[in-house]
């Protein structure tokens, strides 16, 4: 309404100002029309009586008086004419403001009746604009509420949803809960018989492992976190001589009574305790913990009444220390027998060559042929003298061990049997062979002997090929292995003999088919036990023979043999 009301003011103070100025205006241009017309005619007059006032001077120069008095006459009508023109332009000037000041009143007049109608105009037109901005601030009014309405219907219409949702999830949640309060129902039910099974296998375990416990021959005891026992079983009573209810709650120190002292003869985790009665008897004693989530809640006791391993053991010393000492018994008179058999030996055959050469003047065949079996049978005497010397000084070699080259060693061995090699056409071919850790002059003798076998031991006029390799391996476990293989293309053997071709004069052909007394592999295998190695063969009868032999090739400490 205010709106209204300012708005209709600032339109009728603008029309009333707007016809002020108007007549303002008119009357000020009346008033310039009339200057300029005055002025004009002022300057014309002027203009004109100066034209007449010279020409006047023309005339009275070239007429004389008579023109003078002509050119007054022309200015007195001149002066009239002035006169008149002035007066006429004076009247209608005067005959012009009364007719504006006419037109000006009617003008004033109607716009009176303009300026009153436009103010009842405005009048009616401040009414409807104030009922139009009524009107408006009603509707404004109307659609503000609508709006609040409408927000408060989408917000129950909202909060409406929500409420559906959180009704159909709570009837779902009652129907889950239902439903599942009917499966714990049927859970429990076979939860509960479950339990019992449970219940009945355990306690039937349990009385299974009592049993077990109770039968085991090694006395077993639960001790808790201080120390004092909770279970024994009744091993536990025989040994120690105590009832099983005395035992229950004693200490580990009151049931295992030790003299503190640590015998000589006993491991780390053996001891010596007393029984009730005071005897003593040594154990296998071995003691745990008990964790339960990170936490000590106790030990378990073992001990195993070892009197009669002990016993046993101590058998076995001492059957190693006769048998160590018979051995060397052995081996000494072996050595000594050896050296005292080869003089008398000589003897034989030094006296047997002169009596042979005394009696080749008698051609008795008779003769010859006990002479000829004589210094055979001390030649055969003379290399079995030979060889268990041999045999004897592996059994007593203590030499260090020391890189060897095994190529090395092959080709001197090679060079040796040359002869042999050349008089049989023989062909060895030598493959790539390592360095190990060996005594050299018995890794020689064993090169000698496998070698030395493989050319004596073919067919008649055969000619001998024998290959020679070596590889390493490294078996799980255990360091790296070298394994020697020796193989030729001879008689071969049954490998029902593989145990009596190793052995001590042992031989599977007679002296007339192959020389040799049956040493040489023994030495060979004697040789690979103070190596901490080992040599088998693979054969067939007349398909030739592999020998394969086994060594470390690193050994671990110097080594000297027993």
């Amino acid at each position: 309404m205010s709106n209204a009301v300012t708005w209709n003011d600032e339109v009728s103070g603008r029309v009333a100002t707007e016809h002020k100025p108007a007549a303002s205006r008119v009357l000020m241009l009346w008033v310039v029309i009339l200057a300029l017309t005055a002025g004009l005619s002022s300057w014309v007059y002027l203009y004109s009586k100066a034209a007449l006032r010279q020409r006047a001077v023309q005339v009275e120069l070239r007429w004389g008086v008579g023109g003078s008095e002509a050119s007054v006459g022309l200015l007195r009508q001149l002066d009239q004419m002035a006169l008149r023109v002035g007066f006429v332009a004076f009247t209608g000037g005067v005959a012009c403001l009364v007719a504006f000041s006419l037109t000006l009143k009617r003008v004033r007049h109607q716009l009176a009746s303009q300026h009153q109608r436009t103010e009842e105009t405005q009048a009616a037109l401040l009414s409807a604009r104030s009922v139009l901005a009524e009107t408006r601030q009603t509707k404004e009014a109307a659609l503000q509420d609508q709006t609040k309405l409408e927000e408060k219907l989408n917000g129950l219409t909202l909060e409406k949803s929500r409420l559906e949702e959180e009704l159909n999830r709570r009837n779902q949640a009652e129907k889950a809960l239902t439903q599942r309060r009917f499966e714990l129902e049927s859970s429990k039910s076979v939860l509960e018989l479950h339990v019992q099974a449970r219940t009945e296998a355990f306690h039937s375990l349990q009385r299974r492992y009592e049993l077990i416990l109770n039968s085991a021959g090694e006395g077993i005891c639960g001790l808790d976190v201080d120390g004092r026992a909770t279970f024994v079983n009744p091993t536990v009573a025989k040994l120690t001589g105590w009832p099983i209810a005395e035992l229950v709650g004693k200490t580990e120190q009151e049931i295992f009574v030790s003299n503190g002292q640590k015998e000589a003869d006993l491991s780390a985790d053996e001891r010596v305790l007393y029984r009730k009665d005071g005897t003593r008897f040594p154990v296998e004693f071995v003691k745990t913990t008990i964790n339960e989530n990170g936490r000590v809640v106790g030990s378990v006791v073992v001990f195993k009444d070892i009197t009669e391993r002990k016993q046993v053991q101590d058998s076995l010393s001492r059957k190693a220390a006769e048998l160590a000492r018979s051995n060397s018994e052995l081996e000494q008179f072996a050595f000594v027998a050896s050296h005292d058999l080869q003089e008398p030996l000589r003897k034989i055959q030094a006296f047997g060559d002169r009596l042979k050469v005394k009696c080749q003047a008698i051609q008795t065949p008779e003769i010859q042929d006990y002479l000829d079996r004589m210094q055979s049978a001390a030649t055969r005497m003379r290399t079995l003298i030979d060889d268990l010397l041999a045999f004897s000084r592996v059994i007593r070699s203590s030499e260090p061990f020391v890189p060897v080259d095994l190529g090395l060693v092959t080709q001197e061995v090679l060079g040796d049997l040359e002869v042999r090699l050349e008089k049989s056409g023989a062909k060895v071919e030598i493959g790539n062979l390592p360095s190990i850790d060996a005594d050299p002059l018995q890794i020689r003798q064993l090169m000698l002997n496998l070698l030395s076998n493989a050319l004596k031991f073919q067919p008649p006029g055969a000619c001998p090929l024998i290959h020679v390799t070596a590889s390493i391996s490294t078996p799980l476990s255990r360091e790296p292995q070298c394994e020697i293989r020796v193989q030729d293309n001879g008689i071969g053997f049954d490998e029902k003999y593989m145990d009596k071709i190793f052995a001590v004069f042992q031989r599977l052909h007679g002296r007339t088919e192959y020389e040799g007394t049956g040493v040489g592999l023994a030495v060979c295998r004697r040789i690979l036990d103070r190596h901490h190695g080992n040599i088998t063969a693979q054969s067939e009868p007349g398909k030739g023979a592999t020998f394969i032999v086994t060594l470390p090739v690193k050994q671990a400490t110097p080594q000297v043999s027993p």
